[in-house]
């Protein structure tokens, strides 16, 4: 995040997650003695204060945005694994050409190897934390589905008018696409950590911010509405 000095102007406004779901507003930043922007506090819409980095923080005019530590910590691990690993291969090779002693080789090349397997380790515990995040994501599209196959019955039978059909399928649309791409960021993301840990070390960029748009493409096995699909589907767990 650039340190804006102007930044405390945004305290009040509403800020999103990538996938353009409110938050909360920000309540207050942290700033450090030399007058960085360390952290920014949250408040959310039950009334609790949340802290997150700084960093993570990015204001593109009005829109202000709050981007997930998973990402975040990702993004360090895409960038440090390969980084080292270059390095101690550097040594390696300075090593082989008589340009550095065995005895240097031996200590640099212990230290970055120590610096790998931290990071590796840390880079498998992210992966687990995001395996968790795509399973709830996974239990959140199942149960919009459901709401779906419900909000079509009933309006189907007619309890539902269709200004109120309108407005409910609007927004169980909008957070299945809001999910989706969520859940697809969070599995290229854990696609890129697992590259790394199987030694794929070659520099690697993290893919942009899918944005919330009617492209947004489902992911196999959820076909968009007509609601008959998802009727058919219900049969056969046997509701």
């Amino acid at each position: 995040m650039s340190q804006n000095p102007n930044l405390f102007l945004s305290v009040g406004k509403q800020v999103k997650d990538e996938y353009g779901c409110a938050i909360g507003k920000i309540a207050s930043f942290a700033v450090t003695p030399s007058g960085k922007f360390d952290a920014v506090y949250v408040e959310l819409g039950d009334g609790r204060f949340l802290k997150h980095s700084a960093e993570n923080l990015k204001i593109d005019g009005a829109d202000i945005t709050l981007t997930s530590n998973i990402k975040a910590q990702a993004a360090i691990l895409l960038d440090q694994i390969p980084l080292i690993w270059r390095k101690d291969q550097a040594i390696k090779d300075l090593s082989e050409k008589k340009k550095i002693s065995k005895e240097m080789y031996s200590e640099v090349h212990a230290t970055f190897d120590g610096m790998l397997t931290q990071l590796k380790t840390d880079a498998q515990a992210l992966t687990e934390d995001i395996d968790e995040e795509i399973a709830e994501c996974a239990d959140v599209i199942k149960a919009l589905n459901y709401a779906f196959v419900n909000l079509e019955i009933e309006h189907e039978v007619g309890k539902m008018d269709n200004q109120t059909y309108e407005t409910a399928h609007a927004m169980i649309q909008g957070n299945l696409k809001r999910t989706h791409a969520e859940k697809t960021d969070l599995e290229l993301t854990r696609s890129k950590l697992s590259n790394v840990l199987l030694g794929d070390v070659t520099r690697i960029k993290m893919p942009d911010v899918p944005r919330t748009s009617s492209s947004i493409p489902t992911s196999p096995g959820l076909p968009e509405p007509p609601v008959v699909v998802y009727v058919k589907e219900i049969g056969k767990t046997g509701i």
